[in-house]
């Protein structure tokens, strides 16, 4: 263990209580939210550090749901999206009950089974300013949202621009 300011020491892992789920610095966790019945946390650990009593703490970089973002969660907005934030903390790791992984957005798409604990993020968030990077995505739909990976789109045998398949579907009715 390295020595830190004020009798803390940096430590390499720290195993989730009640389980054998070792926790590391890059790893990603899920972590008990304030409320009962809300959705865990999601952070990404930067640190683990115990202090001369052994109570170990992580900093973390906090994900940020949709919803809990300027602008809201919106149509293209999967279910399973995160956004990685600029915002730092120091928690508790007993508050750590469980690991996740985010993936990037281009490898969720690839997965062939998505897990509980599966997410993916496509933008970082400034929550003090309400600032995305990047500030545009790509659109592939005649409607000319981005790809929501909770959608079902087909391509088009005739143009090959890809569709969601409602939107298809309406385009087909009309001609």
């Amino acid at each position: 263990m390295a020595k830190t300011r004020h009798g803390k020491s940096d430590v390499n892992s720290y195993t989730i209580r009640g389980t054998n789920k070792v926790v590391r610095a890059g790893d990603c966790v899920l972590m008990r939210p304030s409320e009962m019945n809300s959705a865990p946390y999601v952070a990404l650990v930067e640190k683990i550090e115990a202090d001369n009593c052994n109570h170990m703490r992580v900093r973390v970089r906090w994900y940020y749901r949709p919803e809990e973002a300027v602008g809201g969660r919106r149509q293209f907005h999967g279910t399973k999206e995160l956004f990685l934030s600029d915002h730092y903390d120091t928690q508790s790791a007993n508050t750590i009950e469980g690991k996740c992984i985010v993936h990037s957005f281009k490898n969720y798409t690839k997965l062939e089974y998505v897990g509980p604990d599966d997410y993916y993020s496509r933008f970082e968030y400034k929550p003090v300013s309400g600032a995305f990077f990047p500030d545009r995505v790509a659109v592939y739909c005649k409607c000319e949202m981005p790809y929501n990976p909770d959608d079902l789109m087909i391509q088009c045998d005739q143009c090959k621009d890809w569709c969601l398949i409602y939107v298809y579907v309406l385009l087909e009715v009309r001609l």
